[in-house]
Order: structure tokens, then sequence, then C-alpha cells
């Protein structure tokens, strides 16, 4: 069983979502995505490493350790109201805590990396869960957040390639999309949905979107809920 997944993002109006870009500048987009974050009230969020890495506060962990670890779950915190979810499939962020803005931090893993990687998490305290041998298994991950830590109003919140992995999966359930009166207009600026080269052909397995709400925002940006029914 799958947690209910909502991707809550803010884009320019051409789709753009980096807002350090966006022009006019002056929108305050990021407390506007948080007000809407709480608003939503997930039991957990997830981001993908490029964003989670923003988070850290460690430059490395060690490079080697004599310990070896079985690749198993390792789950310290099983009673938190909200967990902070992040896609490392290799590794390769040093946390230097535990929790980001009391949430609890639970690293999805594959099965490659290293045990000095392992003996860094458990040294910072942070859970983590194997999700595939060699590349992230998106639909065993939300298996396991909803089995393991009872998750069932999952918060994707990017960045694209995140986004664009759950959406090909077939695993959002509903869009919750903020258009703030900007643009980007850059060329290879990231998008709400991206893809790797390899999976730029793949279609979403999309066989319709629902208009469930739309509002204007303080400011002049429009919010729009969009119920996704996945083929």
């Amino acid at each position: 069983m799958k947690p209910h997944v909502i991707c809550h993002m803010l884009t320019s109006v051409d789709g753009r979502i980096l807002g350090d870009r966006w022009r006019p500048q002056g929108i305050e987009s990021s407390k506007l995505f948080e007000k809407l974050h709480d608003e939503l009230g997930g039991d957990a969020w997830i981001v993908g490493r490029v964003t989670g890495q923003e988070f850290a506060k460690a430059a490395s962990y060690p490079p080697q350790t004599g310990e070896r670890f079985e690749r198993a779950d390792h789950i310290l915190d099983r009673e938190a109201e909200t967990y902070g979810v992040v896609i490392d499939a290799e590794g390769k962020i040093a946390w230097g805590r535990a929790e980001i803005g009391g949430d609890p931090i639970v690293v999805a893993l594959t099965e490659k990396v290293s045990d000095a990687h392992l003996a860094g998490l458990r040294a910072d305290g942070v859970s983590y869960v194997f999700a595939g041998k060699d590349r992230i298994d998106f639909a065993l991950l939300l298996d396991k957040l909803n089995r393991e830590l009872g998750i069932e109003r999952l918060l994707l919140e990017g960045g694209g390639g995140l986004n664009g992995s759950f959406l090909r999966a077939g695993l959002i359930d509903e869009l919750n999309l903020v258009v703030c009166p900007a643009v980007d207009g850059s060329k290879g600026a990231p998008s709400l949905f991206d893809s790797p080269e390899d999976e730029a052909g793949a279609p979403a397995p999309l066989a319709a979107m629902r208009l469930e709400r739309s509002e204007v925002l303080e400011g002049g940006a429009i919010c729009l809920r969009y119920r996704l029914e996945n083929a």
C-alpha cells in the first residue's frame, strides 16, 4: 500500500522552479511555499538529492570504516508527527544533523552505498531505508514508508528530476501547483517535471487530470489543484 502523494510546487509562468532566477524579483516564494505546505498537512515530505543537499551541515563523512553493515533498514523514530524523506541513491549527502525543522530525516538509499556512508548516517542519528539494488524503486519506497512509518499523506516537493520520476511511475495522486507572476526565460533551466536523457522520450501514464480548485492568491499567484488519474 502506498501513501496518497501530492506534488506541491511553485513555478514561474514558464514552468521553471528556481525562484532566484525569476524576474521580476521580490516575490516571496519561500514564504508562500511553506504556508501552503503547512496547509496541505502531510505526514511526510520528500525531496531529491540536490534539494536535500541544501539542508546538509557537514562537508563529508570519513571515507573508510572498519565496520560492516547489513543492507537492512535502520529506523530510529517511528512515532514522529512528520518525516523529511530525502532520495540519496548513492549516499552522497553528509548530514551533520538528524532533523530538518524538527522533522526526523529518513534517507532512501540503494544497496550499493558504502559501509563508510552508513557509518556516517548512524553517527549522525539519521534513519535510512533501502529501496533497490542499483537504482531507487519508488513504488517499493512508498510501500516501505507506509508500512514502516505509517505515512499516509506524502508531499512530493522536487526537484524536477524527482517529480518526473514519480510522474512517469504513475505515483502522483494530486498536483498542487502555484504559478507565480514571474518568468525565468532561460534555456535549460530546471522545470516542474524533468527527466534524464535515457528517459526523455518516456510519456507519463496519465489518463486524466481533473481541476479540483483554482484560487488567486495574494500578490497575483494562482493555485491550481488537480486530481491525477494514472493509467
